[in-house]
């Protein structure tokens, strides 16, 4: 996780993310600092190990507080690094991060995908693919972020098979990125099905879940627009799942959703209203895992 020192509404990344907010940047970074170690609290609590990396001032970075979008560890030893579509969310990839990741990570190989910015395709990590690790599954909803091209590249590279789909809000906008509106766990998928408005498309994702034995949890849009969809599955030190979520996203559950998801996972729900109303990303945006 990132500790921001210079967060802010992104104005670069607000022409595709629909979930960011104007009106609320007045202490925007003193808001986000106070949600950020709040959130790191929670979490240290559970017995759930945190490695918290520095930002720097300068290059102004906004968005730092959202690693994972841009590299992702795998158990084989693979450290794999992706394209961003906004310049500024580029010059995340600092080197003091880097050095984070390698003193934390024993890494073997580096797959390295940010040259596709210079064809303009982009893939933006974990905002980009759900990932099913135990599967070997990608699923990625295809959008200015998600380039199918890339994700091609990426699951060549990494032995995953792909399954792609096209994801809308209520309003027929492109959903920019696959973790607001879907979380997958070693049990569970919640996701909105209703957003995969083409049918074959939806039916090849509900058929692949149920294929893997997950229990879909579907969730509305109205959900998303609260960040449920933006969930992620840890597990704790006392070897217990953990389901994190944000106190929004939580309170937009209907209590058969919570009673489903909290038989399978200890709920955790911080608060990260301002971080959210900013930066148009949640809980699980905020946390890189390294495995």
């Amino acid at each position: 996780m990132v500790k921001p020192v210079n967060f802010g509404f992104n104005p670069q990344t607000a022409t595709d993310n629909a979930f960011q907010k104007r009106g609320y940047e007045e202490y925007s970074q003193e808001n986000a600092l106070r949600e950020f170690i709040s959130y790191i609290s929670l979490l240290k609590a559970n017995k759930i190990e945190v490695i918290v990396a520095e930002d720097t001032p300068v290059p102004h970075t906004p968005d730092s507080i959202f690693p994972n979008n841009w590299f992702t560890t795998h158990s084989d030893g693979t450290l794999v690094i992706y394209p961003m579509s906004a310049p500024n969310r580029r010059n995340e990839r600092k080197k003091c991060f880097i050095d984070t990741i390698l003193k934390n990570f024993d890494v073997k190989r580096v797959v390295d995908l940010s040259w596709w910015e210079s064809e303009d395709k982009f893939l933006e990590g974990t905002g980009s693919l759900i990932l099913d690790r135990n599967n070997k599954i990608a699923y990625a909803g295809i959008s200015p972020r998600t380039s199918e091209t890339v994700l091609e590249d990426f699951c060549k590279k990494m032995g995953y098979t792909p399954i792609t789909f096209h994801s809308y809000d209520r309003n027929g906008v492109l959903i920019y990125h696959t973790n607001v509106m879907m979380s997958l766990g070693e049990e569970y998928a919640v996701i909105c099905l209703e957003s995969i408005t083409d049918e074959q498309e939806r039916n090849r994702v509900y058929d692949s879940l149920v294929r893997t034995g997950k229990k879909i949890v579907p969730i509305t849009h109205t959900q998303v627009e609260n960040f449920a969809g933006n969930m992620i599955g840890l597990k704790g030190g006392d070897g217990k799942d953990i389901l994190v979520m944000s106190a929004s996203a939580r309170k937009s559950l209907t209590p058969q959703q919570a009673t489903e998801l909290g038989k399978m996972n200890r709920i955790l729900s911080p608060q990260l209203d301002f971080i959210e109303m900013n930066g148009g990303g949640s809980a699980r945006c905020m946390i890189a895992e390294i495995f």
